[in-house]
């Protein structure tokens, strides 16, 4: 049997090199430009515009007439097709959008409005607070729920402790890929984001909670083994249950990916990309930082026997 476990420290690497990324990006994101991620107007306000022209153009054509017309912080790209452009600027009143308007058939060609939505600064700012809140207030509830599950366990809240660090892990991963698809496709962080934040989290502790309920079962059947070789046996015997559920989610998913439209693509990219990192961080991060929490080890080397408990587990 593979020892998943002990070879921890392979897996934290592999969770660095996809997590460092993003908080290099968070970083450089935050000196140039004042946040953290690049918010769309969900959050910050502002107005979108999407233009289909009769022709191909190139998004830095658009940006231009608007940045001559008094709006320097325009942000223009291509969207679906080379002829549809989505342009994102700070609130317009209707003697603005009719001069830009105006100038976009005059400078650029004549093009047919796909869309145009503006959102205020204080409802920008309202779901900035509820996103945070609501990212916040889900990880206390998820690491007081566990640990109060597992209480008949040898230190129950570091299941909870555990569970809340993979799902962190997940989010951390999920920032890196929407970092690396700003620089690429200008991709922002919309009310959408939030929405598979919120599902990777759900589906990252369920999984995590499954293999963390085998470990407890299997803590009074193999009474006098290390926590490690229970963690390690609890891994396999629910790893085929953990893949056989992800595959089938990653199947809808891709799908809808692939045939859902240029409105869902970002949303069902991030969700497809938290579901991987959940998946991994349930196998390789949770169960493998729990053991090295009771060894006091993080390069698998085992340094103490655990007094299993033989108390009845309960069930969550």
């Amino acid at each position: 049997m593979y020892d998943i476990v002990g070879r921890r420290l392979i897996w934290y690497i592999l969770s660095l090199v996809m997590i460092v990324p993003g908080l290099i990006f968070m970083g450089w994101h935050l000196v140039e430009h004042g946040t953290l991620l690049p918010l769309s107007i969900d959050y910050t306000g502002g107005t979108l515009w999407e233009m289909r022209f009769h022709q191909a153009i190139e998004p830095n054509t658009v940006r231009q007439v608007f940045v001559e017309n008094g709006f320097p912080d325009t942000v223009a790209f291509n969207v679906e097709d080379p002829q549809t452009i989505q342009v994102k600027l700070k609130d317009l009143d209707q003697t603005q959008k009719a001069s830009l308007a105006a100038a976009v058939n005059k400078q650029v060609g004549e093009f047919d409005e796909r869309s145009y939505r503006s959102i205020g600064p204080s409802i920008g700012s309202e779901v900035s607070t509820a996103a945070f809140g609501a990212v916040l207030i889900a990880s206390i509830g998820i690491m007081l729920y566990i640990a109060w599950a597992f209480r008949q366990v040898p230190n129950s809240f570091r299941f909870g402790v555990c569970a809340v660090v993979a799902l962190v892990h997940d989010t951390l991963v999920t920032i890196s890929f929407i970092s690396i698809m700003n620089l690429i496709a200008g991709w922002e962080v919309d009310a959408l984001f939030l929405t598979a934040i919120l599902t990777v989290i759900g589906f990252s502790v369920h999984d995590t909670i499954v293999v963390f309920d085998r470990i407890r079962e299997n803590i009074k059947k193999f009474r006098g083994e290390e926590l490690a070789t229970v963690a390690n046996i609890s891994l396999w015997e629910t790893m085929s249950r953990s893949l056989g559920t992800q595959i089938t989610v990653f199947l809808v998913i891709t799908a809808i990916l692939l045939h859902g439209g240029a409105s869902l693509r970002q949303f069902m990219a991030t969700m497809l990309i938290g579901m991987l990192t959940g998946t991994y961080s349930s196998i390789f991060d949770a169960s493998p930082l729990l053991v090295a929490w009771e060894e006091r080890s993080w390069t698998g080397r085992r340094r103490k026997t655990v007094d299993v408990t033989t108390e009845t587990a309960v069930p969550v």
